[in-house]
């Protein structure tokens, strides 16, 4: 195997050894952020911020996951307004998507493998017309799950039909867990990507040596994705995959499109709360991002 172990190298994938670890960083010297995802609405947003300032945490990431399309312009606004307010990022998730249109193969086993991909060209024009609305309400953060309409906004966003400035990340849901995959994605305009779940520690070293936008990593997860928890491995999360975003409060969910309460936006703090702990227990020296970083893509 070893010409196509030497080829790999010459194109900028590595095989990755035990002890390696990542010397990139976010552009504020940080190595790892903390992300809160399924928070589905303004209620819920306003009552995970005032938790996370109770507890003295800070959440650099906030992510709507059941799609542009299901919020109302005033919901948009209002949500927009407190992580501009709290000083975070504001992802919202693309809405038109296979589960939504009327596609019966993506409910069956097998089917599902489609994912939330885009089928057709109509979807595509009415996943465009989502983020084009977010956009134009101030929002700067685009959650994806199509790598096609990844290649079209990023073109969008170089012509200026899209702010500049607007951050692209692709969800796990997208199915991509190799460092090829992760190169493909970042040379076609994405920023954040979020790989499957339950990579171990030497495979996401992997995609780590292979790019430089950030991996957003699942620290733990809903029952419908299988349930782990995996606290303990973030201290190595970071040491491997920096700069890292960790996705934490998942378990507080039944599933991904899952509406979060009030209450159950506390509970997700909780477990970020327990996340912090085992860092600042087991690695200590990790850097996490400040507050007011320039390098955060806030709404305006």
């Amino acid at each position: 195997m070893d010409d196509t172990k030497d080829f790999l190298k010459q194109i900028g994938i590595e095989e990755t050894c035990s002890d390696f670890k990542s010397e990139k960083r976010f552009k504020d010297g940080g190595q790892y952020r903390f992300e809160v995802p399924g928070i589905q609405s303004p209620k819920t947003m306003d009552a995970l911020l005032r938790e996370s300032v109770e507890n003295d945490l800070f959440i650099h990431r906030v992510t709507q996951t059941k799609g542009i399309m299901m919020l109302t312009d005033e919901e948009i606004s209002e949500m927009v307004g407190l992580a501009i307010d709290y000083g975070c990022e504001l992802f919202l998730a693309v809405g038109p998507r296979a589960t939504y249109d009327t596609s019966a193969t993506v409910h069956t086993k097998e089917g599902s493998r489609i994912g939330y991909r885009l089928r057709g060209y109509d979807n595509l024009v009415y996943a465009i017309e989502d983020v084009k609305r977010a956009c134009g309400l101030g929002v700067r953060g685009i959650l994806l799950y199509d790598e096609g309409l990844l290649w079209v906004l990023n073109r969008m966003r170089k012509a200026g039909e899209l702010p500049l400035n607007v951050h692209f990340k692709l969800s796990a849901h997208a199915g991509h867990s190799n460092p090829a995959s992760a190169k493909l994605l970042e040379a076609i305009g994405l920023n954040s990507l979020n790989p499957v779940r339950d990579l171990q520690i030497p495979m996401i070293a992997a995609i780590r040596n292979a790019i430089d936008i950030s991996i957003d990593l699942h620290t733990e997860n809903p029952k419908s994705t299988g349930g782990f928890i995996r606290h303990y491995e973030v201290p190595d999360f970071i040491r491997v995959a920096s700069p890292v975003y960790l996705k934490t409060g998942g378990s507080v969910a039944s599933n991904h499109n899952w509406d979060t309460t009030e209450k159950e936006a506390l509970a997700r703090i909780k477990q970020v709360k327990l996340v912090k702990r085992v860092i600042d227990t087991y690695y200590p020296e990790a850097i996490s991002s400040p507050k007011d970083s320039s390098d955060l893509s806030i709404p305006e």
